[in-house]
């Protein structure tokens, strides 16, 4: 029991945690010499390798001094607040990581009180302090003050602190004096995280995660709360609702390095897979055969934002995806919601269509791409925010939104969130650059990002998080340019398009099948335009100065998953299919898009 500690690493996005993890897998000797485990060791999936960010948490085990450390590498973004919730229950002790420049940032915040809430000891760890305008003494101080403020008990106040550089690979107890490794932090985890509490008595354990193997199927993960367990033990498993399930363990797993091994039996306090369970979810608790004593299951918060989930009805349908039907897509969706905590789906009155909920767009976004890059084809309707109906009155989400930028965009940026109903809260310099603190609600955020990026020149970082409910704040402007629509389905050409350059920007290229309906750009005024870019050039005999002039586009903007999502309008969707990302119209024939337009 003494040699085990359970530490999670919690952190604002970008702040450097998988870099951490990658050094502490190398201190712990995890690789050969010879080997090159590369970078971001543990971001293991594609999607988390473009985007450069963590969305699943994992988990890894390294031995320093005879102590064995279980890593739980948790994500940064609000978005993923689910995942960080429920690994959290599994963790002794969190390493806070924060930026020597940045300081403490709103999902700073979200993850630590997360922490403390948990009554989980920290050990707040200085990064980046090899950046110049670093200042870690100010960002101690404000740490401080962050966890006073989130009533953190006298316990957790009295944190050690340790500097350094994980790019580097260094840490020290003093930022000034470099060393040559990290065994500062290693040292200080064995010191300050707690031994997990023995707890004798009959089993329980809360299943936290899960895993899939085709081989052994649905892996339960979790840590081991009291007692111990044994292969072959015969166990109750105790759902949410109450309801008590009896079946065998055919197999123990233990952490160790990047993968498992097999053991016989699971000690209080360790982090475990059991194979062999059938029917279990995520929250449920594994317990004693003859006398179950369930846990508490974790608790998530609410989701704040959905979309339209809707199978792909174009034209272009079946041509690029596997997986097109709608048994398809509510089979994928019900097999995300048994690992993802903070997704919710409800039916619709129509069959072919889900309302899905989540976090953010960012959140849904991921999950849509996970299923493109799965074969599946789909479409969804515009993100919306969750009303409630609070003693009679509408409330809607309402977000800290924070924005650092350079200081001659400020202005800039105040008035654009300002006009969607943004209220400035502080506005601090750090060196040429301006940090804006704002409360604005969710609805504000979408499309946000877009308008911001383009006005500062891609200069602004922005992130936010969600904070409560609060009054309606009333019509927030929305886009004010209309929509580029195809008239007929064909071929676009060069020649149609550059004679439609003055009515807007295009998101095609020549050459590129269109259909009519699909919306293939965004118009310079108010109102949808309807125009046809299939038009090609009559050819003649006849030669005439001025006719055969060079063909100059402009090149057509490409949208991205959640730029499009935060893009379209009510009446609009956003197809996904494997090869491509298009925007059509709900309504593709032009004359059903005016009945209803006069019956509104």
């Amino acid at each position: 029991m003494q040699s085990i500690r359970n530490v999670a690493i919690i952190a604002h996005v970008d702040h450097g945690k998988t870099t951490l993890v990658d050094e502490m897998l190398k201190a712990g000797k995890l690789f050969s010499d010879h080997q090159r485990p590369g970078e971001l060791i543990m971001d293991s999936n594609d999607l988390e390798r473009e985007r450069g960010i963590t969305i699943l948490s994992k988990n890894a085990s390294v031995i320093w001094n005879d102590h064995k450390i279980n890593i739980i590498d948790t994500p940064g973004h609000s978005d993923f607040g689910g995942e960080v919730e429920r690994v959290l229950n599994m963790a002794d002790g969190v390493l806070l990581l924060v930026d020597a420049f940045e300081g403490p940032m709103p999902q700073t915040r979200f993850v630590l009180q997360k922490a403390l809430s948990l009554g989980l000891k920290p050990i707040v760890v200085i990064n980046k302090v090899d950046k110049p305008n670093c200042r870690p003494e100010e960002v101690q101080e404000q740490v401080f003050d962050l966890m006073f403020n989130l009533n953190a008990s006298e316990d957790q106040l009295d944190f050690p602190t340790v500097y350094g550089s994980a790019r580097d690979g260094w840490m020290s107890t003093d930022w000034k004096k470099k060393t040559s490794d990290i065994s500062a932090l290693m040292n200080a985890i064995i010191e300050y995280i707690p031994v997990p509490e023995e707890r004798k008595g009959t089993p329980q354990m809360l299943i936290t995660s899960l895993e899939y193997s085709p081989y052994v199927g649905r892996i339960a993960i979790g840590r081991m709360h009291r007692g111990t367990i044994k292969t072959g033990q015969d166990v109750a498993i105790v759902g949410r609702d109450g309801s008590v399930y009896k079946t065998r363990i055919k197999e123990l797993n233990v952490f160790e390095g990047l993968g498992r091994k097999k053991t016989d039996l699971l000690p209080n306090g360790e982090l475990g897979a059991i194979i062999g369970l059938d029917s279990f979810e995520i929250g449920d608790s594994i317990c004693d055969a003859e006398n179950p004593e369930p846990l508490d299951p974790i608790a998530i918060d609410e989701p704040t934002m959905s979309m339209l989930f809707t199978i792909n009805n174009s034209p272009f349908f079946g041509k690029e995806g596997k997986f097109v039907t709608s048994r398809h897509i509510k089979e994928r969706l019900d097999k995300e919601l048994e690992k993802n905590l903070a997704l919710r789906v409800e039916e619709t009155e129509a069959a072919d269509a889900w309302n899905v909920y989540g976090r953010g767009v960012l959140h849904l976004s991921v999950l849509i791409e996970t299923m493109r890059r799965e074969g599946y084809e789909l479409q969804v309707g515009q993100p919306r925010v969750i009303i409630k109906e609070i003693a009679g009155e509408k409330h809607e989400p309402v977000e800290e939104l924070t924005i650092d930028l350079p200081d001659e965009f400020s202005g800039r940026a105040i008035e654009m969130v300002t006009q969607r109903k943004g209220e400035l809260l502080s506005m601090e310099r750090k060196g040429e650059r301006v940090v804006l603190d704002f409360h604005i609600p969710s609805r504000g955020i979408i499309g946000l990002r877009n308008n911001l990026m383009t006005a500062t020149a891609g200069e602004a970082i922005m992130s936010h998080r969600f904070i409560e409910f609060q009054p309606w704040k009333g019509e927030i402007v929305k886009r004010q340019n209309g929509s580029l629509i195809a008239m007929e389905s064909g071929t676009a050409f060069a020649y149609a398009l550059d004679k439609l350059q003055d009515r807007g920007k295009f998101f095609i290229a020549p050459q590129e099948e269109v259909y009519m309906g699909q919306v293939i750009g965004e118009n310079n005024r108010e109102g949808d335009l309807t125009v046809n870019v299939t038009k090609s050039k009559k050819l003649t005999n006849m030669r005439a100065s001025g006719s055969d002039d060079k063909v100059r586009l402009a090149p057509p903007i490409i949208f991205s998953l959640e730029e499009a999502l935060e893009y379209i309008q009510g009446d609009e969707y956003v197809e996904v299919t494997p090869k491509a990302i298009r925007l059509r119209k709900i309504l593709l024939q032009e004359h059903e898009r005016k009945r209803v337009a006069k019956k509104s």
